[in-house]
């Protein structure tokens, strides 16, 4: 949107908020160096120098990578390990033999190499709708642009020594690019690409500075060095502002720096009502490596395994499962651990499967469905995970569950893996617990059916909004109707809450609403006392909760249910936030 303010113009830019608060600053316009690479090969002869050359510009690459992690410094601990694990790329045995094999046998010039192979494991990760692991493919593409610059004799580019404060804008920063930045004087972040669980993403909330995606034609768009009002919070930046909306954006952050001071103090304090009543406050996680203090959550509420699937070229052996569900139970200090078994299959596809193409695969043969079609897979997996079994508190839980003879048939299968391992003498713990993850309508509606036959439960509502709006969460022409607090799906969240809460069945919500500390008070007041979310939410929920009691965040899911449009529900939550933080 675009308003003439004399002979300048005033331009109102909108995207996606990524990390909040609000900034004033000049533009930085910035456009690191892209690769230019063609298909190249060489004479046959000459394999052997082509190969020492790539092998050089992996080991600097390393060099750089350790530089980069090291200067970060021992308060971004959590961020440094996104640069040891890109250095973990360099060592991946399937990953550098594939590149070498382009340079030796197709004779390809290692930068057409590293372009080929490195593209197609980022092609792979691309497809996977979780987001989590999807954001590998831009951990790819960074080592991938890292190996072809250094081969190809570029200097590195940072953005780590600017003169001024500024706000920067790009079509998309990678995760290198956003850790050495120069913390004192880049002030906001504005990318045209992007999402909120992005590294570079995540990288700025840690910096906790304001950044927005998703913004089209920004880099174009805005001049280099013009003033801009950037607000992270409505997602909104301002070119060329007035003295009124600078004077709003102060005030915005001022506001937001302190509810950050105010949250603070509830992170290291249980989840609770303001009267007492314990919420259980668990995390979610995408891998082995998560960094998060044992007095800040209560149980890993889901531990989502495609990672395993996803970054090789084959099946993960028992072995290497057993490895990576061991290796979470020792971080987890006795916690309990629930183990999301493969949850793949459609838009969420193997190259080394040859799954064929859905036409809807968000209604088609993915996740539990896949699993059952193919026992093979299933049995490695369920196997693994009962011999981890008895070395901390795991439990499983079944994705895309849609009725009583998935959970029948599932069980059928975790009693086959046991006696398999029996049969091999194999020690496990008998007593696993089993639960299921309600994310389809008809489980739902068939909640008390379903407590009666496993030991617990958690909400996707993800998924479940998706499916109960029967609107696409990843397209945005639909996005109007895809909505998490609609008067629906409070309706059938109290009646999931009541069917296991009446059966004495833990029943908890790890979709994103459970770190959204209004709907964390929302769902706690329809019946739930467990939410899992990203570790960066807990401080905000567990404030959002310590400010209401248990009644009042009743009377709130009462007053809710009983409207009849999201927009209504939002107006009054918003209302109820602000009343509750005075």
């Amino acid at each position: 949107m675009a308003e003439k303010d004399g002979k300048l113009q005033r331009i109102v830019l909108t995207g996606n908020p990524v990390s909040d608060g609000a900034v004033v600053a000049r533009a930085y316009i910035y456009e690191p160096w892209e690769p230019d690479v063609l298909p190249t090969c060489f004479e046959p002869e000459k394999k052997q120098e082509k190969l020492d050359a790539f092998r050089r510009a992996a080991k600097q690459a390393k060099a750089e990578l350790t530089r980069l992690a090291e200067n970060l410094g021992p308060d971004f601990g959590d961020q440094a390990k996104i640069f040891l694990a890109h250095r973990e790329l360099l060592d991946d045995e399937e990953l550098m033999s594939e590149t070498e094999l382009a340079i030796t046998e197709a004779f390809l010039e290692p930068d057409a190499a590293v372009e080929k192979v490195f593209t197609s494991f980022t092609e792979m990760l691309s497809q996977v709708d979780d987001p989590l692991i999807a954001a590998r493919a831009a951990d790819l593409q960074d080592v991938k642009k890292r190996l072809q610059r250094i081969y190809q004799g570029r200097e590195e580019q940072n953005l780590s020594k600017l003169e001024n404060d500024v706000i920067l804008v790009a079509r998309d920063l990678m995760p290198s690019d956003t850790a050495g930045l120069d913390r004192r004087h880049v002030k906001g972040i504005i990318t045209e690409a992007g999402g909120t669980n992005s590294h570079s993403a995540i990288l700025a909330r840690s910096f906790q500075i304001p950044a927005i995606s998703g913004v089209v034609n920004a880099v174009r768009i805005i001049p280099q060095n013009t003033l801009l009002a950037l607000d992270a919070v409505k997602g909104q930046a301002i070119l060329r502002p007035r003295q009124e909306e600078i004077d709003a954006c102060v005030r915005s952050q001022n506001i937001l720096l302190s509810r950050r001071r105010a949250q603070a103090q509830y992170l290291g304090r249980p989840g609770a009502t303001r009267d007492g009543i314990s919420i259980d406050l668990g995390i979610n996680i995408g891998s082995c490596k998560f960094e998060a203090s044992e007095n800040y959550y209560d149980f890993i509420g889901l531990f989502r395994t495609e990672f395993l699937y996803m970054e090789g070229l084959c099946l993960p052996t028992e072995e290497e499962q057993l490895t990576a569900y061991t290796k979470v139970l020792e971080q987890a200090n006795g916690k309990a651990v629930t183990l999301r078994t493969l949850d793949i299959g459609g838009d969420k596809n193997l190259p080394y499967m040859d799954l064929p193409r859905e036409d809807n695969p968000f209604l088609g043969n993915r996740a539990l469905r896949l699993c059952l079609s193919r026992p093979d897979i299933f049995q490695t997996q369920l196997r693994a995970a009962l011999r981890a079994s008895h070395r901390g508190k795991l439990q499983l839980m079944f994705p895309m569950v849609g009725g009583m003879e998935d959970i029948y048939r599932a069980k059928a299968c975790v009693r086959a893996a046991m006696e398999q391992l029996d049969a091999k003498g194999i020690p496990y713990n008998p007593h696993i617990r089993i639960g299921i993850m309600i994310e389809i309508p008809s489980i739902a509606l068939m909640a008390d059916l379903a407590a009666a036959e496993v030991d617990f439960a958690s909400v996707g509502s993800n998924d479940l909004t998706q499916y109960v709006s029967a609107a696409d969460r990843m397209n945005p022409a639909v996005g109007p109707y895809y909505q998490n607090y609609s008067p629906a799906m409070l309706r059938l969240l109290e009646t999931v809450f009541s069917a296991f809460t009446a059966q004495d069945k833990p029943i908890s919500v790890c979709g994103e609403m459970a770190g959204d500390p209004k709907a964390a008070v929302l769902l706690t007041g329809l019946g739930a006392r467990k939410l899992s979310m990203n570790p960066a939410s807990l401080a905000g929920v567990k404030a959002a909760l310590a400010r209401v009691s248990l009644k009042e965040a009743q009377d709130l899911a009462r007053q809710c249910l009983g409207m009849r449009t999201q927009k209504e529900i939002l107006e009054h939550l918003s209302a109820f936030t602000a009343e509750a933080e005075v």
